[in-house]
């Protein structure tokens, strides 16, 4: 399974793909130089060659725990990109960002219980840059002050911590928005984009737009912002 087509990069540099003719820049953007290779693919790849992953499809990618498969359409990655270069320099990294103006939390970060058994340990948000899924996919964020302990032989949670985190999605989720319309999956280490700070995700499937606002006290993710 794949999210690409084979992109066509012979025409354009991959950094001018996507732009309009009177708007494309001669040098690489300082943000799209030093890329890698599968970044670089993708911003290379026109919008109407990205496969858009199905509800099906989606599941089945955490099912098999093929994680990257989970791609940003190429325009929407460039804006991410962009956008993440901003932060560095404004505040010195994306973590910094995070903690401070998403989430509201200050270093050192210590948990005022156990998992899940405090509110003011657990955040729920948008994700702010989606990935290319359907559009009836709501992706949301659970960011915690607590670990979620890794298998560092297999790049994976402890049974202990998966089965801790399947009885708080049960619960958060499931019984609200139904079973079937429910998946959550957490990043191997290599692929989060904010190492310092424990989260994993959740995907619903076309839940109420009152019960996303709720859970997630009404945020709205940076894409529909900036």
């Amino acid at each position: 399974m794949g999210s690409l087509n084979a992109p066509d990069t012979t025409k354009l540099p991959y950094w001018q793909v996507n732009i309009a003719p009177n708007e494309r820049e001669a040098d690489c953007p300082l943000f799209l130089q030093n890329l890698k290779p599968k970044e670089r693919a993708i911003i290379g790849t026109p919008d109407s060659e990205y496969h858009i992953l199905t509800w099906a499809e989606v599941r089945q990618v955490i099912a098999i725990n093929a994680l990257d498969a989970f791609q940003r359409i190429p325009s929407d990655l460039r804006r991410y990109l962009a956008y993440n270069h901003y932060l560095k320099e404004k505040y010195g990294s994306v973590m910094n960002f995070v903690l401070g103006e998403r989430l509201g939390w200050t270093e050192p970060i210590v948990p005022d219980g156990g998992p899940f058994e405090r509110e003011s340990d657990v955040k729920i948000l948008w994700n702010d840059w989606p990935y290319g899924i359907d559009a009836k996919i709501v992706h949301l964020v659970v960011w915690t002050k607590f670990d979620l302990e890794d298998d560092p032989k297999k790049d994976d949670l402890t049974p202990h911590a998966r089965a801790t985190i399947e009885e708080f999605v049960g619960r958060m989720f499931r019984d609200v928005v139904g079973g079937e319309n429910v998946i959550w999956f957490k990043n191997w280490r290599s692929l989060k984009s904010v190492n310092a700070v424990e989260h994993f995700h959740v995907m619903l499937y076309d839940p109420e737009p009152e019960f996303v606002k709720k859970v997630t006290n009404g945020d709205v993710p940076l894409s529909q912002k900036v």
